[in-house]
């Protein structure tokens, strides 16, 4: 059971970096094409191209189930928790309070929070692929915290 635990808990950690190294390496590069809407929306849809990445994750994180579910990997289970655990996170923190995809969590008032926002309008004033900071989202830089 500590073994799950210890495998949850580094994945969910883990996702974070990844968080950063796909959207600084892969978003804003070469799959910039799905993401460049979430930039510059050009569409009139409620859904973005920049969905799509949402879906590879809930793909890979479905296939760590499946590893645990037919005995391949006994920490699939907890790995693809984490994966989920950090997506529904990510979904909750950067759709729901940064970018108010539905209209709650919206007076969060604490210096995370305030530090969190201005982290990721920081990276959001590049609208083109170039550029760009703030690329993780639940580690932030502490220069955002010391203003905030």
């Amino acid at each position: 059971m500590l073994i799950q635990i210890i495998a949850f808990l580094f994945t969910f950690c883990f996702m974070e970096f990844m968080a950063w190294f796909s959207h600084k390496y892969i978003m804003h590069g070469f799959l910039w094409y799905l993401h460049a809407d979430h930039h510059k929306k050009d569409h009139d849809s409620w859904f973005e191209r920049n969905d799509a990445f949402f879906i590879f994750y809930a793909i890979i994180s479905i296939g760590f189930f499946l590893l645990w579910k037919y005995e391949i990997l006994s920490v699939g289970l907890a790995i693809g928790l984490g994966i989920f655990a950090y997506g529904l996170a990510y979904f909750m923190v950067h759709d729901i309070f940064i970018h108010q995809r539905f209209k709650i969590f919206r007076n969060a008032n604490n210096k995370y929070a305030r530090a969190l926002r201005r982290a990721h309008k920081m990276h959001h004033k590049h609208i083109g692929k170039e550029d760009g900071e703030c690329f993780g989202m639940l580690i932030i830089p502490w220069k955002y915290y010391k203003n905030a």
